[in-house]
């Protein structure tokens, strides 16, 4: 079983003699994208099991997540829970095939915006309605008895998912304006600073992958991605090793290779009809690494003292500067800077600069992945 990606004319001039490598596969690009790692944040928060290494982010995300956007985000969350909605790459529907993702969450939202109804609302109901996805076929506006069928499956999935399907189908344009506004407000929320504790990771691997597509070839970059991912040169085809069958095709267009690094493990292929191919991989070392013996030890040796245990609940909650701990806890400055420096030694708490003054706050993520009991018991 496995995805096909035939890039026949992919190679410029047919990847005629005495062309660079670079020349012959100027249509290859590799792009982060903002919505696509957003939707792969999100999925990461609905399921963190299949994200072991963001438990800790997903945790500290989810403490301090607005209740009201916790209940919107649960009126789809059929795009990105159990697989990935192709709304998250709305460059791919471009005509032309040769659009790629935007530079900020804004520009992508944009392209998003330039999708027909009929492309958004296919790519909203595909999984959980069983659309057809690499064929040519109808959708769901255009054909009553689609929309009959993706009414009917909805229901069988819940209430919610019923009243979703009717809003879409009734009045698209709502619907949209109503998912772009739920990401807007998702990025403000949190993924603002996971975007840019993540995107230079992105932009980096995109740099190398880049490099190695123009001095060693399309095989040789494809095999960098993952070992699931190969190129047949004579075939002029591309195999992704899958547990699922679907073919595509370049035609004129181009093909995008999106890294990631909140996706690991999954490899992604957007192979529907009429749209841009495109690869979604995890990023060189995107994979959590363990913190070492040495590093856990220091953090739990630094939690051990009941000050700085306090200390802790105080800057989970907000940042504080030295000053204001020193107050809040009957202490003297200096005494609290040695209690914070030990914090910080262990990689526990972070410091923000603003103006004069330097504030404090715990780092959820780090202080996460050392067990849940202990976040739930400083944020109680």
């Amino acid at each position: 079983m496995s995805v096909t990606i035939d890039i026949t004319g992919l190679a410029a001039d047919g990847g005629a003699p005495g062309l660079s490598e670079a020349e012959r596969w100027g249509r290859v690009s590799v792009v982060p994208s903002p919505l696509a790692e957003l939707g792969m944040a999100l999925h990461a928060l609905s399921e963190p099991g299949h994200h072991p290494g963001l438990q800790g982010w997903a945790t500290a995300v989810s403490s301090r997540l607005d209740p009201c956007l916790a209940d919107r985000l649960c009126e789809a969350d059929f795009l990105w829970r159990t697989t990935f909605s192709d709304v998250f790459a709305p460059f791919a529907g471009i005509p032309g095939g040769r659009t790629l993702p935007g530079a900020t969450l804004a520009e992508d939202l944009d392209l998003l915006d330039k999708l027909t109804d009929e492309q958004f609302v296919s790519a909203a109901l595909e999984f959980s309605c069983r659309l057809r996805y690499d064929v040519e076929a109808p959708g769901p506006l255009d054909d009553p008895e689609l929309r009959r069928r993706s009414l009917e499956l909805a229901a069988a999935r819940g209430a919610v998912q019923e009243r979703f399907t009717h809003r879409l189908l009734e009045d698209p344009p709502v619907v949209r304006a109503w998912f772009r506004q739920l990401m807007l407000d998702c990025d403000e929320a949190f993924f603002a600073d996971t975007w840019a504790r993540v995107q230079p990771q992105l932009a980096a691997d995109a740099r190398h992958k880049t490099e190695l597509l123009r001095r060693a070839g399309l095989a040789e970059a494809l095999a960098s991605l993952s070992q699931a991912v190969s190129l047949d040169e004579e075939a002029a085809l591309i195999t992704i090793d899958k547990l699922s069958v679907g073919r595509t095709a370049t035609g004129d267009g181009g093909l995008v290779l999106m890294p990631t690094s909140l996706g690991w493990p999954h490899l992604l292929v957007l192979h529907r009809f009429g749209w841009q191919p495109s690869i979604s991989y995890p990023a060189s070392g995107s994979r959590p690494q363990a913190p070492s013996v040495e590093q856990l030890t220091r953090r739990m040796e630094a939690l051990a003292h009941p000050v700085r245990m306090r200390l802790c609940r105080h800057l989970a909650r907000a940042p504080h500067t030295t000053s204001e701990l020193a107050e809040a806890h009957g202490m003297s400055a200096p005494e609290i800077s040695r209690h914070l420096a030990v914090l910080k030694k262990a990689g526990l708490i972070t410091d923000c600069r603003r103006g004069r003054y330097v504030q404090h706050q715990l780092d959820l993520t780090a202080v996460a992945r050392l067990g849940s009991d202990f976040i739930e018991g400083v944020l109680r």
